[in-house]
Formats: C-alpha cells, structure tokens, sequence
C-alpha cells in the first residue's frame, strides 16, 4: 500500500464473483476506470496490486544489476549513452 497508512476494508463477492473496490482502496491503490490491477496470490494470502505498477516493480527486479554490468552507474552515465544512441539514430536516418 502506499504511504504509511494501513486500513481495512471489505467488499461483498456477487453471483458472477465480482468485487466493488472501494473508493479509498482505489485512492491507494491509485487506479481509476479502466485501469488494471492484479492479484498476487500468496498461500492464503491475496495481494490486490496495481498493474502497472507491479509490472514496472517485476521488470526492475529482473532487470536488476544489468545497467552495473555495462558501466552504467549513475543518471549521467545513462544520460550520456541516452545521447549516443540518439545521435546514432538520427545519423542513421540521414543517410539515403
């Protein structure tokens, strides 16, 4: 959950299994219409996630490690191959 503040709260499975999120749940979970969120399902734990952001938390943990191993350890080392590549591709582009 995000920030500090842990609450409870509860909603009613209709006939067809579908659950109403409450407003505040939404509130911290930070999703609105049409956004997504998944279920992570833990033994008898269920976590109810963001998508998104727990899409973005699963790349970044496999992802992990990777920018050291190429030399990129700060924001202005990714800046500067940010450039490099850049410039790479708009040089490419000029050449007909």
């Amino acid at each position: 959950m995000q920030g500090s503040t842990a609450f409870i709260d509860s909603a009613k499975v209709m006939a067809k299994g579908q659950v109403t999120i409450p407003a505040d749940v939404r509130k911290a979970l930070g999703v609105g219409e049409g956004d997504r969120v998944s279920f992570v399902v833990d033994g008898n734990n269920v976590r109810l996630v963001n998508a998104a952001v727990f899409a973005m938390q699963m790349l970044q943990k496999e992802l992990g490690g990777e920018a050291q191993k190429i030399g990129i350890t700060s924001d202005e080392d990714a800046d500067k191959l940010i450039k490099e590549i850049r410039d790479e591709g708009s040089s490419d582009a000029s050449i007909d």
